[in-house]
């Protein structure tokens, strides 16, 4: 229920979605009593919609997001992971059943990075978490495709753990910690998009496992980015529901008790599990 209410509820609070529903109310009134009322609110709605396309509004919101969670400092001199940990997300599920090749979206980084820390920690086992976080056309689940791809890649096959029940963040938390039983004493990368990295932390904290944030996927490239204007309006208004999406998905997720806290902060040493 929380899954089909989140995808629900989050298609409409999506700005882009909500403005175009706005412009629809506004068309709808137009030749009613409530005219002016509709003429002003599609005057807005227009004005709000050239913002969020082209103003840095995309930047500043993501931001935050990224900024939150970093890796560990001294990557170099690291002990090795027990595991790593990568959350679906990457993979146009749809797309690959249709064509019949591995279709890999904006979020690719979460597979292309797998395969560098495969070889950087050899040793280390390697667990992809991901169903399908369709409502419709949900008869492929990401892990599958994700098989394929890192088949593909020449990874082996004993080092691979594939968690597919997972629709969500929550889910692909608590399923991967029932999948591996893991001790406390172990240690596990985990790997995602830096946008979805805090509210991913605080889930993966809350069911106590012990995870070292390996934030991939940046959409900006630091601060310098709240002066940086969009040179395409679809580019701007991705930014903005993206980052919006993010900022909703924490409030959800601390309301419903699914995190501790509404935006979970960086560890005070690699692997502690302080659930801020």
């Amino acid at each position: 229920m929380f899954f089909i209410a989140s995808k629900t509820i989050g298609f409409f609070l999506m700005p882009s979605n909500f403005a175009c529903s706005l412009l629809v109310l506004g068309l709808l009134l137009a030749k009613t009593r409530f005219s002016i009322l509709a003429h002003r609110l599609s005057y807005v709605t227009i004005i709000a919609l050239i913002i969020m396309a082209f103003s840095p509004l995309g930047h500043i919101i993501l931001l935050p997001l990224e900024e939150r969670i970093k890796r560990p400092s001294n990557v170099a001199n690291m002990k090795a992971p027990d595991g790593i940990v990568v959350l679906g997300g990457s993979i146009d599920t749809i797309v690959t059943k249709a064509r019949g090749t591995i279709a890999i979206n904006e979020s690719g980084e979460r597979l292309t990075q797998i395969i560098e820390l495969a070889r950087r920690f050899p040793n280390a086992r390697i667990v992809f978490s991901g169903g399908s976080g369709q409502i419709f056309s949900a008869n492929m689940r990401e892990a599958d495709a994700a098989r394929r791809f890192f088949s593909q890649m020449g990874l082996q096959p004993d080092r691979l753990i594939f968690e597919n029940k997972s629709q969500n963040t929550w889910q692909n938390a608590r399923y991967t910690k029932d999948l591996l039983k893991p001790t406390r004493e172990q240690r596990w990368l985990l790997v995602t998009s830096a946008f979805h990295m805090p509210r991913s932390l605080g889930c993966f904290r809350n069911v106590g496992m012990n995870v070292i944030p390996w934030p991939v996927d940046y959409r900006t490239r630091g601060f310098s980015d709240i002066y940086r204007f969009f040179d395409r309006a679809s580019e701007g208004w991705k930014r903005v529901d993206i980052g919006v999406r993010e900022w909703i998905g924490l409030l959800a997720y601390r309301l419903s008790g699914r995190i501790n806290s509404f935006f979970p902060r960086q560890a005070t040493s690699s692997g502690s599990t302080a659930t801020k």
